[in-house]
């Protein structure tokens, strides 16, 4: 199941950025953006209908008057693995954290803590741009062992690529890399780059659905480099205009020779957010192991805050 859901998501990955790439032959993206105007690099070009209008918004999102959009709420990359398919916007700056307490008895029983995990997003140059810069602390409990300590530094940029038109996906790329600043027991010694491409729908006015594929450079204890493929599909509901809840199935899979004894791992999980103000969330979050490499289970809370 992991890998069809992975080949067909890196099918959708091929058509929104390699065939939109193509606008000037086949008319597949709107060449009439503009680079530091646009709410999204690329725009999907789908058939009119008979009678059909033009969408009498500007492509940056907001009306012809010049005001923001009604529907101008923060939208996060937490609590589910899935990050969001959208970007801060210009000139916002949003911080992200949580603390999550997972388990496993797989070696022992081993309890790890993992807070503030701490993420800034911060719009920059236009709303399609996002800079990103994460900090998380660790602590493992063993049996006759901790291990605690900074995690690696995480930095990243988040491009927005296509906005959500009919049954194409609002979609995004994050460019991303782990650097080694961590402590001793914490830190892979080596910088870690990665991609992650993200892709989701509003479906009704309540019910959303969206997915991630990622590959990322990883390292073994013993210091062997390896590939590290992650897919993720989520389903949201939205109960009001404040409160939603999500249900999640992701998987992590080491795509080399070298980690024959790492994973896969995966997970169900599910949880709910409350928008206290249109620029304020708080989230709950709970999920499971479903193989019996994977934490027993996880638990976790968190917070967003958007200026």
């Amino acid at each position: 199941m992991f890998r069809a859901l992975l080949l067909s998501s890196l099918c959708l990955m091929l058509i929104s950025i390699v065939g939109c790439q193509h606008s000037a032959d086949n008319n597949c993206c709107d060449s009439r953006l503009s680079a530091l105007g646009a709410k999204t690099l690329l725009s999907w070009e789908v058939p009119k209908k008979n009678g059909e209008k033009d969408d009498k918004k500007h492509s940056n999102g907001d009306s012809e008057n010049g005001n923001e959009p009604e529907n101008d709420v923060i939208a996060t990359d937490r609590p589910d693995f899935t990050e969001a398919s959208s970007t801060v916007g210009r000139n916002r700056i949003q911080l992200e954290s949580g603390y999550t307490y997972s388990r496993n008895r797989e070696a022992g029983v081993q309890n790890q803590h993992s807070y503030p995990e701490a993420l800034f997003r911060i719009g920059m140059f236009a709303d399609w741009f996002e800079w990103r810069i994460a900090q998380n602390y660790s602590s493992t409990h063993m049996p006759g062992a901790v291990s605690q300590g900074p995690e690696d530094l995480y930095v990243g940029v988040k491009l927005a690529l296509t906005e959500q038109k009919e049954y194409m996906p609002e979609s995004a790329l994050i460019i991303q890399a782990t650097v080694p600043t961590g402590s001793d027991n914490t830190t892979t010694g080596k910088t870690l780059p990665g991609m992650n491409y993200l892709f989701g729908w509003d479906i009704t006015d309540k019910i959303s659905m969206g997915g991630s594929i990622q590959g990322n450079a990883a390292v073994t204890d013993s210091g062997h480099s390896y590939l590290e493929l992650a897919q993720s599909l989520t389903v949201g509901y939205a109960f009001t205009e404040k409160l939603g809840s999500y249900m999640e199935v992701f998987g992590i899979e080491p795509f080399s020779g070298n980690a024959p004894d790492i994973g896969p791992y995966y997970f169900f999980d599910g949880g709910f957010t409350y928008k206290f103000t249109p620029n304020f969330q708080y989230d709950i979050r709970a999920g499971v192991g479903l193989n019996k490499q994977s934490d027993d289970f996880f638990v976790g809370a968190g917070f967003a805050v958007r200026f």
